[in-house]
């Protein structure tokens, strides 16, 4: 079977890891103020250089800075953008008898992307690239950040700055191009696209907060689906389709475009379920992206039918492999669940991964760093017995 030359990789991974203690303590020293931020860029470096030389030691031909410059998987680099603030809640994201940090992500002023930090966190990694190893940078989805726009305590920020919502999703499309030309300009050459979305789409107690509304006001054309999924929520489904496409639309042709899909991952617990099925027409069939990394550890996720609405010859990274605990997968089992999803898209389109992250947020999951590595050769071993490679 052939070799996989660029990203997604029979044996992949999604990109954040547990973060070394020495590390989650420097994190809280420059909090409290007691080291530069000097001082904890070094340790960063550090942690990153010794993750890099494990990720290769593991025999992953994809290497990331697994998120340790970052507090969140999504909200750095929010931050991150021109015209947002780092802002306070009374209550943080709700997930499975656990309640999350209570921050956000808030407009102050018209949205760009330019000289953005990831920038410069990127440009580290770029020296441990080889010949047969691929660095990448994850961020979030423009449908990420157009939904946090709407939790309830930003919506009024949001729609104060952009009346008109057309507006606010072109500034989010180009503040996404600007940052994708300037990341592929320095040598970036793998972009990850994490989404949690349609994750949360799929669930039947999904709460707008707001955002179904506003899209249901838009003036774009939205499709019409309403067996499967509410009106308000094939309109909002119609703009995050179009939004994420728009923010991609002038990336260089090498430039390896994927995306993660999940139901929440924070401290091993989850915020949504659902298959895949009721988004699976945008989705899998009209999102212009090289590949899905797909949550399929638990039923929770759905089967795999909804497979057959990827189109053209876009490849699926099956998430099999809980992260969240730190108990082995059954190898059989996990090689028999391939060849079921086989039935929808041919095996030569699919790839083996970790459901999510490792540490989507710096709490991490509960699970110890030996029992991650152990996972991460789970996949290696299965892809090479599945495919003959990683």
């Amino acid at each position: 079977m052939k070799t996989l030359l660029n990203p997604p990789f029979r044996a992949d991974v999604v990109g954040s890891y547990l973060r070394p203690d020495f590390l989650i303590q420097a994190r809280t020293q420059f909090v409290d103020g007691k080291i530069t931020q000097k001082e904890l860029t070094d340790i960063e470096n550090r942690a990153i250089t010794e993750l890099v030389a494990k990720q290769k030691a593991a025999g992953l031909h994809v290497i990331t800075d697994g998120e340790f410059r970052r507090s969140w998987w999504h909200l750095d680099f929010m931050w991150g953008l021109q015209g947002v603030e780092k802002a306070s809640l009374k209550e943080g994201y709700k997930f499975q008898g656990v309640e999350s940090r209570p921050e956000t992500a808030r407009l102050t002023g018209k949205i760009s992307g330019e000289n953005h930090p990831f920038i410069e966190h990127f440009r580290f990694l770029l020296p441990f690239a080889e010949s047969d190893i691929v660095p990448r940078i994850t961020i979030p989805a423009p449908a990420q950040f157009f939904k946090e726009l709407y939790r309830p305590e930003n919506k009024a920020a949001t729609e104060s700055i952009y009346p008109s919502q057309t507006d606010l999703l072109q500034d989010i499309a180009n503040a996404y191009q600007t940052f994708i030309q300037q990341i592929y300009a320095i040598g970036c050459r793998n972009v990850q696209l994490d989404d949690c979305t349609w994750g949360m789409m799929v669930d039947s107690r999904y709460n707008n907060a707001g955002v179904a509304n506003s899209a249901s006001k838009c003036d774009c054309n939205c499709a019409s689906n309403a067996t499967v999924i509410s009106q308000s929520i094939q309109d909002l489904a119609e703009i995050f389709v179009q939004l994420n496409n728009a923010a991609i639309v002038n990336a260089p042709p090498d430039l390896v475009l994927t995306t993660h899909v999940c139901r929440g991952n924070y401290r091993s617990t989850w915020a949504a379920s659902g298959g895949y099925q009721p988004v699976a027409s945008y989705l899998f069939a009209r999102e212009n992206v090289h590949a899905y990394y797909l949550e399929f550890d638990t039923e929770r996720a759905g089967d795999f039918s909804p497979l057959a609405k990827v189109s053209g010859d876009k490849q699926v990274v099956l998430g099999l492999i809980s992260s969240k605990v730190g108990e082995l997968e059954d190898k059989q089992a996990v090689i028999k669940r391939i060849k079921e999803a086989s039935q929808y898209l041919p095996i030569e389109r699919l790839c083996l991964s970790t459901q999510c992250g490792f540490a989507s947020t710096e709490e991490g999951n509960a699970l110890t760093e030996e029992q991650q590595w152990a996972k991460i050769a789970l996949v290696t071993d299965i892809a090479k017995e599945v495919w003959g490679t990683v």
